[in-house]
């Protein structure tokens, strides 16, 4: 599975909401000081379009297929290595994959403000996750998203988010979800309490940044689910928070081997869940 996964990324190698007005506190002290790594090497093979109510999404995969999947990414937003990660499973799968700008009308959080050192910096960051990092709001916009998926004739539909996305994931993924299967990726603000509420399958990957307590009770609350069979988990706790999206140094061996396992690791998840062929 490694080998081809590792020949697909090769091959795939080559060939703004309002100002905030409400403060949301990220716990996660790596999800707020490890900075995103520019990758210039690796060209995103899919295309930016409109779709529904945003301006702009990456759009990857084929023109029709019967499922879909939706990536929430980090508060970076676009990054090459999110992309990558998007490319790869849509190739694997034959699934078109859709990767919104949840921020619109706002901006992702910048970059040269990150890690943030002074009081201010700290507080603007914070700020951020209350106002266009809101996870109830762009819970409200994901769901929305995913109806309109539905409507336009997907059969199934997953969903995986990393870092803030991965709580967004979480909370969108209860009662009355258009989502099939959803999955998390060193996700911030992670909560058994939000686990409890699961109605579909959830995979979860996590870094040596997240709180193991808080892991373990989640993985016991999945073991006791009606899809529990479905669901799927690792902790790796030899990674850092964020190296499978925007954080993520794929010049790195671990980093890059661990990168490619966890993708392999959501190909499986989501062909399982959703009745996808894997090219893998």
């Amino acid at each position: 599975m490694l080998s081809r996964l590792r020949l697909l990324a090769h091959q795939l190698n080559k060939a703004k909401m309002t100002t905030a007005s409400t403060t949301v506190h990220n716990t996660n002290k790596a999800c707020c000081s490890i900075p995103p790594v520019i990758d210039h090497d690796y060209t995103p093979k899919g295309k930016f379009t409109s779709h529904g109510d945003f301006q702009k999404v990456y759009v990857t995969g084929p023109d029709e297929s019967d499922n879909a999947i939706v990536c929430v990414f980090d508060i970076f937003g676009f990054f090459p290595q999110t992309q990558q990660g998007a490319d790869i499973i849509a190739t694997a799968l034959k699934t078109k994959v859709y990767m919104p700008d949840f921020f619109e009308p706002d901006s992702a959080f910048p970059i040269d403000g990150f890690p943030p050192k002074s009081d201010a910096d700290k507080q603007a960051l914070q700020d951020f996750f209350g106002g266009p990092a809101n996870p109830q709001r762009t819970k409200e916009k994901l769901e929305a998203f995913g109806k309109l998926l539905k409507n336009d004739g997907a059969k199934r539909l997953g969903v995986y988010g990393f870092c803030w996305g991965g709580k967004v994931v979480v909370i969108s993924s209860g009662e009355g979800t258009p989502f099939d299967a959803s999955s998390i990726v060193h996700p911030a603000m992670l909560s058994a309490d939000d686990a409890s509420k699961l109605t579909v399958p959830l995979a979860i990957y996590i870094s040596q940044d997240e709180p193991v307590d808080e892991y373990t009770k989640i993985v016991d609350i999945l073991s006791k689910k009606p899809f529990s069979a479905q669901c799927d988990s690792k902790n790796y706790d030899y990674m850092f928070h964020g190296w499978a999206a925007a954080r993520g140094n794929l010049k790195n061996e671990d980093n890059r081997k661990a990168y490619e396992e966890v993708y392999g690791k959501l190909v499986n998840y989501f062909q399982n869940t959703l009745g996808a062929k894997s090219m893998l």
